[in-house]
């Protein structure tokens, strides 16, 4: 189906022309084309009878559900804007995002009815939903939507129209709203169908990610959009995960690179019927060389493909494609070339363009690239210069091939005397060790260098190694002044949703006290 077609005018086609296919499932619950443009109708409806307006924002609260996507569609038929709450933060930080965002309508799930209730007045909530009948003052989504008339609002969209407002992880400072409009949806979809994400018409497509994250959205509105099967899964846990691949005979799978790693360590993985997979997309964090020819080796017939992007370009940046994963070309550290749509390039911190090999940070301009941050025009200038530029604050170098490199956070470098060292590439060296199951990297104060390179690290079950063995393993792999200078053996890592690491986290025991969080 055409990109040029609207996201809502896109599964209204579907729903004409294959009223009876399958548009998603959810937990035994399969909902055809027909019915879900039916109940997203209903949705919109309801929500046009609780005062929600055209340029409004409706919470939701909650793991995954297909309901999710009936509610954001029933927004869209309004011309309403969606906005996902991180359910992993702390009751004060999501009454931040309701009130930043003015959300007066939530939907919520059960779990998270608690919260909701010591927040309602606070935030100004005058309608709350919940998708599971739990709160006994709440009407039940399905129950809330069923006495609505299904007549579509029909509500025409336009490029700049908001659809979903995502909020940053909030790594430093508060959380910032990210505005992404049909007009951004529209060139992902031109960048996914010209390269990655070319879904064919009844093909279950996982959607595990949480859907506050661009690539859980993404997922399940591409899936939606081109006719396939959106599979939703209520949260990203390895052995659900590995269960619907099997079960559901999935064709389309996005998985971060810790899942993947996870996954692979499971005994149920040897046995498991994965045949039916087609494409692994991954992304949102770095995957080492060892867990990424694992998974090649366990999911042989599956095509890879890495994406790298930001929730600040829709998911957009560079991709990279099956063949470059063949490891006797030297791209599997690569996060690929720029995908379909995507202007990039990468600048030195003095400004000039960067040469071959040369670290810099990477910018992007396209279609893809927000409207801006909600309310926040000087954070939104800051971050975008006048001719569009995007800047991410990922550091990383193209080769002769055009190929690009990703470093890590500009702000993640470490400087130990007077030398940079990139978490990524010392993370990539210790997971060599067949004992790492995970690993991260971080810089500590040490009087003589600034900063000195630690290495936190989870082992794998059953396995042992001490700090010594895995520090001589990677100075045998990379510089001696990149290689640890200490490790620290932990049960497990924190990371955000999206599975990226959270090193201020990691950091701040060793910093804690000082005026400079740098060396």
């Amino acid at each position: 189906m055409s990109a040029s077609i609207g996201i809502v005018d896109a599964v209204r086609e579907q729903a004409r022309r294959r009223p009876d296919a399958p548009a998603i499932r959810f937990e035994g619950r399969e909902t055809s084309f027909a019915d879900f443009d039916r109940l997203s109708s209903q949705a919109a409806q309801a929500l046009r009878a609780a005062g929600v307006k055209a340029g409004e924002r409706v919470g939701v609260l909650a793991k995954g559900t297909d309901d999710f996507f009936v509610l954001w569609f029933g927004a869209l038929k309004i011309g309403a804007c969606l906005c996902p709450v991180n359910w992993r933060l702390a009751p004060p930080e999501i009454a931040f995002v309701l009130k930043d965002a003015g959300c007066r309508v939530l939907v919520c799930g059960a779990e998270y009815a608690q919260v909701v209730e010591g927040l309602a007045a606070e935030c100004g909530l005058t309608t709350i939903v919940q998708f599971e009948p739990v709160h006994p003052s709440w009407p039940d989504f399905r129950g809330w939507i069923a006495g609505q008339s299904a007549q579509d609002p029909g509500h025409a969209a336009r490029a700049d129209d908001d659809v979903i407002q995502l909020y940053t992880s909030g790594t430093t400072g508060l959380p910032k709203g990210v505005q992404l409009t049909e007009g951004n949806y529209a060139a992902l979809r031109r960048s996914a169908e010209a390269g990655w994400g070319n879904f064919d018409e009844g093909a279950p497509v996982l959607v595990a990610m949480p859907l506050f994250h661009v690539a859980g959205a993404n997922m399940g509105l591409l899936s939606l959009v081109q006719g396939a099967i959106a599979v939703v899964l209520r949260e990203a846990a390895p052995p659900a995960i590995l269960e619907a691949l099997a079960a559901q005979r999935i064709r389309h799978a996005f998985l971060v690179p810790a899942l993947i790693n996870m996954i692979l360590q499971m005994p149920e993985v040897e046995t498991a019927d994965v045949s039916s997979l087609q494409g692994i997309y991954y992304g949102a964090s770095p995957i080492s060389d060892e867990v990424l020819l694992r998974a090649q080796k366990r999911f042989v017939g599956a095509r890879f493909v890495q994406l790298y992007g930001l929730t600040e370009t829709i998911g957009c940046g560079t991709w990279l494609p099956p063949e470059a994963h063949d490891p006797a070309r030297g791209k599997l550290r690569a996060c690929g070339v720029p995908s379909p749509e995507i202007e990039l390039r990468i600048r030195t911190p003095d400004g000039r363009e960067a040469g071959v090999g040369e670290v810099g940070e990477i910018e992007i301009r396209s279609a893809c690239v927000m409207k801006g941050y909600w309310n926040r025009p000087d954070a939104t200038a800051e971050a975008i210069d006048a001719e569009g530029w995007f800047r991410t604050g990922d550091a990383g170098y193209h080769d002769a091939d055009g190929f690009v490199f990703l470093h890590d956070r500009v702000k993640d470098m470490i400087v130990s005397g007077g030398e940079n060292v990139y978490p990524a590439e010392v993370e990539n060296a210790l997971f060599s060790h067949p004992a790492v199951a995970d690993a991260a990297v971080i810089g500590v104060p040490d009087e003589k260098w600034g900063e000195a390179v630690k290495a936190v690290v989870v082992l794998r079950s059953g396995m042992e190694a001490d700090a010594a063995e895995l520090i001589a393993h990677c100075r045998e792999r990379i510089a001696g002044y990149k290689a640890p200078k200490s490790v620290d053996f932990v049960d497990v890592l924190p990371r955000n949703p999206s599975g990226k690491v959270l090193r201020r986290e990691l950091r701040a025991p060793y910093w804690a006290g000082r005026e400079r969080q740098v060396g």
